[in-house]
């Protein structure tokens, strides 16, 4: 989840000025504080490691939390808007479909990761 300080990792073209997301695991960002930024847009409100993050900015607050399932985890994550309907209802739907790329990317990553380490 940490990864997401430095890169939105959904569409890079369209939610990160074209810059690709970084496909390596940064270590050192591990260490959360709150207010550090997390895609240039947001901040850290909240975090427990191993559990769940909280990011914000004026307008929307999303909770990034791993829940056990299986003899796994998975990561899901909620999102609030804080504005009029008219406004919140299309972005909530452009939103879902970033959101599931992001998170799809993140499960790639995490298991491609897991593996390398598995077979070392």
């Amino acid at each position: 989840m940490c990864q997401i300080r430095l890169a939105p990792y959904s569409y890079d073209y369209l939610d990160n000025f074209g810059k690709r997301s970084p496909r390596d695991r940064t270590p050192e960002l591990v260490d959360l504080e709150v207010g550090q930024s997390f895609m240039r847009l947001f901040t850290l409100h909240s975090f427990e490691r191993d559990d769940h993050v909280t990011i914000r900015n004026s307008r929307v607050v999303t909770t990034y939390a791993v829940r056990p399932e299986g003899s796994g985890t998975r990561l899901v994550a909620r999102t609030i808007f804080n504005g009029p309907n008219v406004i919140g209802r299309p972005l909530g739907m452009i939103d879902w479909v970033m959101m599931r790329k992001q998170l799809l990317n993140l499960k790639s990553h995490a298991e491609r990761e897991h593996a390398a380490v598995a077979a070392a």
